[in-house]
Formats: structure tokens, C-alpha cells, sequence
């Protein structure tokens, strides 16, 4: 385990200026995490900005060669390209680094960790780890569904993510706004980031032109979840949607067991996993119901009437705050150790 000091801890929030860098820096006031020092630091673009940090006016500042100097976690919470740049000079500095862009989705050297799924699925052996790779809100959905089901002999499992905008950051709900806006006003539309239209409207594939594309993202949340499975739970079928919604994954999952399987002991060990079950009069979680929760939310299993021992899932998860809520939760579980 990473040597942890007795004092409170010194952090650095490398894309400090990105939805899931704000959010982990309120969390960490939030949660009471151990810090006495945070430092912000983004990109020469964001460097300058006044924001906040533990309660406090806070300055983004640019990346230099003492940005990471005695800095105990360094979480990398920008664009891949970002943390690919700087990752390494974290590391050199001494920093136990804990990456939440998904740039280490495919680098062998660092640990994959969801700490909910710890009584589920055997943690990481992190004795020496200093590289954490704290996977996207996407791959912490199907990991947790496919790690629960197979602990009660679920033979197939399939999963569709309804995927929100923000996934692609600030520039993604800036174009959803401007398409709403513009189609309400019978106005020609902006595609830069989508290179299609995405506002009122569901895609299986963005436009030819869009930077990033959805059959890349759908690759690496599979990538992701074989990784952190690694052979102890069978991996699930993924299909990825982009829905045109702001913040939020929704998704619709279903499993075939191969025996009668109790609905209320499914939902018992959806619960021990650390998902929030819906309660009696309670509304079927959405993704507006879920901003803010550090959880995944579901509701109530169904039972698949035309396919026996085949049931349903419904929910939705806080894609910002669940993704910056795990990269958290694995240093205070390194600090507790």
C-alpha cells in the first residue's frame, strides 16, 4: 500500500476546469477528505480561472515543473490528451496518481478499482500500487450489474447506456443547448462536436466528422469492464445510445439465469453492492432524479413475461459525481489502509 503520512494529505486536480474536476474538488469538502492542500491545474486555456477549492477562492493554475512537487494524490480529471501529456511527471514527482479520464483504460501499469464492489468482487492487490485507473461512471454501471448477477448465476447479461452530453464535457452541453434552442427557433443548427443533430433526437452513431465517435466510446467502456472483470464475472453485452440529455446515464439492463431467481434477493444484493434500491412510493429513478447522488439508482426488478427466469433492470447514475465519487473513494481507502 502507497505510504500515506499521518498529515493531512496533499492533492492536485489535473483538469481541474472539467465537470468531473469541479465536482471532485466539492467533494472533497463534501466528504471531510483529509486535505490541507489542493492544488488546480489545467491546461494554459483554463489557467487563470477563479474558482474554489476546500471552501476557498482558488486559482487554476497552468502545469510547470513544481505542480506536482510533494503532492501526495494527483487526480487527473481532464480530457485523456491531458492526462496522457502529464501523468508520468506526477508520478516521477512521488504522487500516487488516480486517473478518472479514462487515459488508462488500456495502461497495463495501473489498477483498476471500484471500492463499492469490494464485498462483491476481490479488490486490487495495491500494495505497490501507485497508478489507479478510476474507471467512467459507464464501466462502474456494467461492472456493478455484472458482478452482482453472476453472484447469483445469471448465464447472460445484457446492458443499453442512454449516454448524456456531458460526456463529452462543456463543449457537448453547450451543443445540445444551441441545437434546443435553435430548432425551437426554427433556426439551421450547430454540429461541431456531434457532426448530427442530437438535440431531440436518440443516435446510434454520430456524423462522419465528429471528433470523437460513439462506437470508440462504446469500445473502451467494453474495454474497461473486461479489464476490471478480468475472468471473475462474465462480461456483458453493451450497446451505448446518445440520448439528448444534459447530465446523467440511464439504462435499461437484462439478465437470464439459469434457475428461479427471487426478485426481492436480487435486489438484496443490488443493495450490498451500494446501489440504492427504489423505495415503496418512490418514482422510478431518471437521469434527473439522480444529480448529485454519489450512487447507482434502480428500480424495482421486473420479471420478463415471455422469457423464464429472465428479468429486467431500469435506472441511472450521476455520470460527473459517480465517476469523481470512485476516483475519491479510492484514496480514502488507500489512506485507511
Amino acid at each position: 500500500m502507497p505510504a500515506t503520512p499521518a498529515r493531512a494529505a496533499r492533492i492536485a486536480i489535473a483538469g481541474a476546469s472539467s465537470l468531473r474536476g469541479k465536482d471532485l474538488a466539492e467533494l472533497i469538502q463534501e466528504r471531510s477528505f483529509p486535505a490541507d492542500d489542493i492544488r488546480l491545474i489545467d491546461d494554459d486555456v483554463a489557467a487563470g480561472t477563479l474558482t474554489e477549492a476546500g471552501g476557498e477562492p482558488a486559482v487554476i493554475q497552468p502545469v510547470d515543473d513544481d505542480s506536482f512537487e510533494r503532492v501526495d494524490f494527483a487526480f487527473f480529471a481532464g480530457r485523456p490528451e491531458f492526462t496522457i501529456r502529464h501523468w508520468e511527471r506526477a508520478s516521477r514527482a512521488g504522487a500516487t496518481v488516480v486517473d478518472l479520464s479514462g487515459a488508462f483504460v488500456d495502461l497495463r501499469e495501473s489498477l483498476p478499482w471500484i471500492p463499492a464492489l469490494d464485498g462483491v468482487l476481490p479488490p486490487p492487490q495495491t500494495a505497490l500500487g501507485k497508478l489507479f485507473f478510476s474507471p467512467p461512471a459507464a464501466t462502474i454501471v456494467a461492472c456493478t450489474l455484472a458482478g452482482v448477477l453472476a453472484s447469483l448465476d445469471a448465464q447472460r447479461m445484457s446492458i443499453v447506456l442512454l449516454q448524456p452530453v456531458s460526456e463529452r464535457g462543456q463543449s457537448g452541453i453547450e451543443e445540445l443547448e444551441s441545437q434546443t434552442v435553435n430548432l425551437l427557433s426554427f433556426q439551421p443548427i450547430s454540429q461541431t462536436v456531434y457532426d448530427a443533430q442530437v438535440a431531440f433526437n436518440l443516435l446510434g452513431r454520430f456524423g462522419a466528422d465528429s471528433r470523437e465517435q460513439l462506437g470508440g466510446a462504446r469500445a473502451a467502456i467494453s474495454r474497461g469492464v473486461a479489464r476490471y472483470l478480468a475472468g471473475r464475472s462474465a462480461v456483458p453485452a453493451i450497446q451505448l445510445v446518445q440520448a439528448p440529455v444534459f447530465y446523467s446515464y440511464a439504462f435499461t439492463a437484462f439478465a437470464g439465469f439459469g434457475g428461479a431467481v427471487d426478485a426481492a434477493a436480487l435486489e438484496r444484493a443490488l443493495t450490498q453492492a451500494g446501489v440504492s434500491m427504489e423505495r415503496p412510493g418512490d418514482a422510478a429513478p431518471s437521469n434527473v432524479s439522480v444529480a448529485g447522488e454519489s450512487r447507482i439508482a434502480i428500480a424495482h426488478v421486473e420479471a420478463d413475461p415471455g422469457v423464464a427466469n429472465g428479468w429486467w433492470l431500469w435506472g441511472a447514475a450521476d455520470n460527473v459525481r459517480l465517476a469523481a465519487a470512485n476516483a475519491l473513494s479510492i484514496a480514502e481507502k488507500l489512506i485507511a489502509s
